[in-house]
């Protein structure tokens, strides 16, 4: 079986890398980045499977019509579809989401499940990435040898998110007066590296960028 994984996001190319690690000669992995990703380098490799996983721009008809390809969405879809699925969980107070495989359709985040598997939502976004790499490897095995289960999208219980902005990770002086520290905290561990880290603006217009925080006691 020939197999296009095409990415750009570290923990993408970890599992895709994992993937060719694990099966060997016994199918061929070609790996493309955001840079050599074409409709006719496609055509060109003519695979049996193609695996768009953290990748962030819409794909043409045509691609998904003639290939069998595949999409990874850390949600528990079909909720929160669309942009910044982790981000948008974690901000509004998710405890849990999930690993989630689709075959692609021209709808978004709209194609029939292969494969889902729930984890908790907890720790900063590093260790949110690592549990996702592992699911992720681990349910696509499963696909890659036929054990999965097909399962329709159930429309009436989708919703859908937009997604955010580097303008959204400003914590601004309405949050700290009006949200609670959960809330807070919850911003700063969705994000850093790979996105930028969550920030405060102090009046000479310069940025102060939170990298680590915790929750501690009651003030006296």
């Amino acid at each position: 079986m020939k197999i296009v994984c095409v990415g750009y996001r570290e923990w993408a190319m970890e599992i895709y890398q994992r993937l060719r690690l694990f099966y060997g000669n016994r199918h061929d992995f070609v790996l493309v980045d955001k840079k050599t990703y074409s409709e006719d380098l496609l055509d060109q490799e003519n695979p049996d499977l193609v695996l768009f996983y953290g990748w962030s721009w819409k794909i043409q008809e045509a691609v998904i019509d003639k290939y069998k390809c595949l999409m990874l969405h850390p949600s528990p879809l079909p909720k929160y579809r669309g942009g910044s699925p982790i981000q948008n969980q974690i901000i509004n107070g998710e405890t849990s989401s999930a690993v989630t495989i689709i075959e692609m359709t021209s709808d978004l985040d709209a194609g029939d499940i292969l494969a889902q598997e729930k984890f908790a939502l907890d720790g900063d976004i590093s260790a949110i990435l690592k549990k996702i790499t592992r699911i992720g490897t681990r349910l696509t095995k499963r696909i890659i040898s036929g054990d999965f289960i097909r399962v329709k999208q159930n429309e009436s219980e989708a919703t859908f998110y937009k997604r955010r902005n580097k303008r959204d990770n400003e914590i601004t002086i309405r949050e700290i007066l009006s949200e609670d520290s959960q809330y807070i905290y919850n911003k700063i561990r969705m994000l850093g590296d790979p996105y930028p880290y969550a920030y405060i603006k102090a009046a000479d217009g310069k940025k102060i960028l939170i990298k680590e925080a915790s929750i501690g006691g009651d003030s006296d």
